[in-house]
Formats: structure tokens, sequence, C-alpha cells
């Protein structure tokens, strides 16, 4: 089985037996915070990384990492995908606490799977998704400004939801970018591609807000 494989039903494993326990236990043992770790919860980066506040949370990430971690996977190995996915969750865990209060707490894996999006980007940008209908570089930077934004100026999106650390994801896919140069020999010329296809969907779109107004 693939380690992509073990991630997902990793976390769906966590969730599940998480959302049987009592909160206050969970608010304590399960989930990551900077007052966790002054307690002495040095675990809590690991358990947090593979439990999700909802089912709805659980079953978006699982889509995105099913999507990133299978073609990551294939193209740099089991062992290199594992590495991504937890440097890519502790980076986004620990520098999140640098612009979080101290009792705000963070789980799921979505700031590693922001680093495994970067890396596919830089090492298979024009991978297709048919669960997403567009090629997988491009679904990877258009969610990274979209949360770009979110920190940006909250305004500006509809479906803003303040509990979601949309920090941790922007950290995970910069945590992801060296990681990508490192494992891609064609980086550059990939990065590239990316910007086109991102540059193209900017012109589709304008082209409609356009053709609205009319």
């Amino acid at each position: 089985m693939r380690i992509n494989s073990l991630l997902i039903l990793g976390c769906i494993g966590a969730s599940v037996w998480a959302w049987r326990q009592d909160p206050a236990f969970a608010q304590q043992n399960l989930v990551f915070s900077f007052d966790n770790l002054m307690k002495g919860r040095v675990w809590t980066p690991v358990t947090a990384l593979f439990i999700h506040a909802s089912v709805f949370h659980l079953f978006g990430n699982m889509l995105f990492l099913f999507v990133f971690g299978n073609t990551l996977e294939k193209a740099v190995g089991p062992g290199r995908h594992l590495m991504v996915f937890l440097i890519g969750g502790f980076t986004g865990f620990g520098l999140s606490l640098l612009f979080l209060p101290p009792g705000a707490g963070m789980v799921g894996a979505s700031a590693a799977i922001f680093t495994l999006a970067a890396c596919v980007m830089l090492a298979r940008p024009l991978k297709f998704s048919w669960l997403f209908l567009a090629p997988q570089g491009l679904v990877a930077v258009i969610y990274f400004f979209y949360n770009v934004l979110v920190v940006y100026d909250p305004s500006l999106i509809s479906g803003y939801d303040p509990s979601v650390a949309y920090i941790a994801h922007i950290i995970g896919f910069v945590a992801g970018l060296p990681l990508g140069i490192a494992l891609s020999d064609h980086w550059k010329r990939n990065f590239v591609v990316t910007m086109m296809l991102f540059a193209i969907y900017l012109a589709i779109l304008a082209a409609i807000a356009v053709s609205l107004s009319r």
C-alpha cells in the first residue's frame, strides 16, 4: 500500500477516534497550541497533524491529499513524500505560533498538504486532475493566492471562516518551495509553466467579468 493511502487512512482513523473522546481531553492532549507545548505536551504536533475538526474538514483535506499526495509520491517516492508531508505539517504548526494567540489550537493536515502542493507545482505542474478538472500546478497556485488574499483582507473573499488557520496554509506552501526545488531537476521550467497557466486563468476570469458587466 502507498504511503499516501496510509496517510489518508491515518487521518480518517485518528479523526474518528478523536471525535469520540471527551472534548476537554482532545483540547488538552490532541490539539496543537502554544499553551499545550508549554505544558509539556510535545506530542501534540503529531496528533494534531492527523485529527480534523469535522467531517467536512476531513473530507476536504483528504480530497487534496489524495490528488497532490499521489502525484508527489509517484514523482519522488514514498520516503521523500512522507518527509515532505511531515516537514510541511510541523513547519506550518510551529511558525503559525508567531501569528496566533497562545491559546489558539490547530488541527488538520492542511499545512502539510499545501507543502505537497508546492512540490507538485515544481515537479509535475501539468499532471491533470480529473477531480478538479485542471492541471495540478494551476490548482496549487490558485489555492495559495486564495489564502494570501484571505490573510491580506478577509472582506475580499466570500466564505471566510475565522476558525481556519489560513496563515498555516501559506507557511506550508512556502516551506514546500525549497523542498520542491531540491526534488525537481526542472523546477525553473515548471515554475514558469505554472505562472503561464495562472496568467491564462486570470485572463479568462477577466474576460468573463467584462462580458458579464456589459
